[in-house]
């Protein structure tokens, strides 16, 4: 265990298995791996490791109990998902310390985390009984036409480290309301979490009398072992990724051998523009939403400040001056705002990235180093006169540190907004409104936030264009994912 304990309600009740077909077991050949806090590099707790056999067996307990739960009636699926949100609402604090645990983001920023992450799952509860269909007649009048909606089948559901609460029910909550039973990998660096949350719906299902092999769950230190078998089993209909593009791309060359339905949530490179005309000290707010939260390991985060050259000087000092107050240390310490990267290879690149960005003429105004002691820290790091072809501008960071670049005019501003592969998120700070429609419409991403620095809502489209995704979670958006339309003629 680490030196920092969890609290007992959350240690004493933690299942470290696999969840298959309602119950806990050992992985098949009985293997472990370990889950640490990043913020000592301590093990927390040994957890199951997954064999193919594992997830087929899973697959096929969700594949058994799709029958029975997609006839449950919506409003039965609703108030099983309405119990789920009050159950995390009810146990907060005890899943924000597991957070805090295995991901070492700060409290305040865990517990944020878990409302976020059960405002989902009260909207699918809402949406499971607003599964529309149509009928009408068809054009020539020679018969009618229905379009009925079913759920599409068994989903592989596949989530990343750094929400490991909220990136689970973005996607079990719509599939679990669309009447699709699931198989969870969850990510190896933070599994535990989702173990908590997958043992508060199982309960929910047994003390209502419904399959509880609608949610399985299969962790591995060896993703591709148990995905691979997946995929190329025909039993599934479904596959959900948030992730890098890397990974994204070679589990949709898997998908493609079934023609799986795919959401795939991928990187990010966002733009953080600020204009001649921007309230700068509200920019320079919106500028730490959004990059600071998770110390910059969010595929939302900014990653490029891109500042008019009029007020490049303003906004640099002040977000020094901001990036200067934060506190960095271990997530359950009273005060930390900033806690550690998820492991130390992650330490080790944006040490690169940052020794690059200098070498190619980058200033530090405050950071550029790694705070002594155990853990994986970087400290916050403001870099100003970035070159625009910097690693630090073209590579998602997932870091500490904004590197802010000058442009001249709008057109220079969308030209080096619109310089990547990616288009997940971008934000801009402008009083003149027809500039923030013309950032909203010609700048190439998925979301936009104008004058504020987070997007996130769990009743709004989630995702992006470009190479950071297809398709779409959150919203009324979130639960087409997981439903197939038929079209019947009368």
């Amino acid at each position: 265990m680490s030196t920092w304990t969890l609290p007992p309600t959350v240690a004493a009740h933690l299942p470290t298995g696999l969840l298959i077909g309602g119950a806990w077991r050992p992985a098949t050949g009985g293997g472990t791996f370990p889950v640490a806090d990043p913020a000592t590099g301590e093990t927390l707790f040994d957890v199951a490791d997954a064999t193919a056999q594992d997830g087929l067996d899973a697959l096929a307990a969700a594949d058994a109990a799709l029958p029975a739960w997609r006839a449950v009636a919506p409003r039965e699926r609703a108030e099983l998902l309405r119990a789920v949100f009050e159950t995390l609402t009810a146990h907060s604090d005890d899943f924000a310390a597991l957070i805090t645990a295995e991901g070492g983001k700060p409290l305040t920023e865990s517990r944020a985390e878990v409302a976020y992450a059960a405002d989902y799952v009260r909207w699918y509860s809402e949406q499971a009984v607003r599964i529309n269909g149509l009928t009408r007649t068809a054009p020539s009048g020679a018969n009618r036409q229905l379009v009925l909606r079913r759920p599409v089948g068994p989903a592989l559901l596949i989530t990343p480290w750094n929400f490991p609460i909220a990136m689970i029910t973005r996607k079990v909550a719509p599939a679990l309301a669309a009447g699709c039973t699931v198989v969870i990998k969850p990510a190896g660096l933070t599994p535990l979490t989702t173990a908590l949350f997958a043992e508060a719906v199982r309960r929910r299902l047994e003390d209502r009398g419904l399959p509880t092999g609608i949610i399985n769950v299969v962790p591995t230190s060896s993703s591709s072992a148990v995905t691979e078998p997946l995929l190329a089993d025909p039993r599934l209909r479904k596959l959900s990724f948030t992730g890098s593009t890397e990974v994204g791309r070679v589990l949709l060359r898997g998908a493609a051998q079934g023609v799986l339905r795919t959401s795939m949530e991928l990187g990010g490179n966002a733009p953080f523009l600020v204009f001649d005309d921007a309230d700068v000290d509200a920019a320079v707010q919106g500028a730490m939403a959004a990059k600071m939260r998770n110390a910059g390991q969010t595929c939302v985060a900014a990653n490029r400040f891109l500042v008019h050259e009029s007020v490049a000087d303003e906004f640099a000092e002040g977000l020094t001056a901001a990036f200067d107050r934060l506190v960095v240390g271990h997530g359950a310490r009273e005060g930390t705002t900033v806690g550690p990267l998820i492991e130390k290879k992650a330490v080790d690149r944006v040490e690169e990235v940052v020794a690059e960005a200098v070498d190619g003429g980058a200033r530090v105004t405050i950071g550029g180093d790694r705070p002594r002691g155990a853990g994986y820290f970087y400290s916050p790091t403001v870099l100003t006169d970035v070159d625009p072809d910097a690693r630090a501008v073209r590579e998602e960071i997932f870091g500490p540190v904004a590197p802010v670049v000058t442009f001249t005019d709008d057109d220079e501003a969308l030209a080096l907004a619109n310089g990547t592969e990616f288009g997940l998120v971008a934000y801009a700070y402008t009083r003149d409104i027809d500039r923030a429609f013309r950032v909203a419409e010609e700048v190439e991403a998925g979301m936009v936030g104008i004058n504020r620095g987070m997007v996130s809502d769990a009743s709004a489209p989630f995702g992006g264009v470009k190479s950071s995704g297809l398709g779409r979670e959150g919203g009324e958006a979130g639960i087409e994912e997981y439903l197939d339309s038929v079209y019947v003629a009368l």
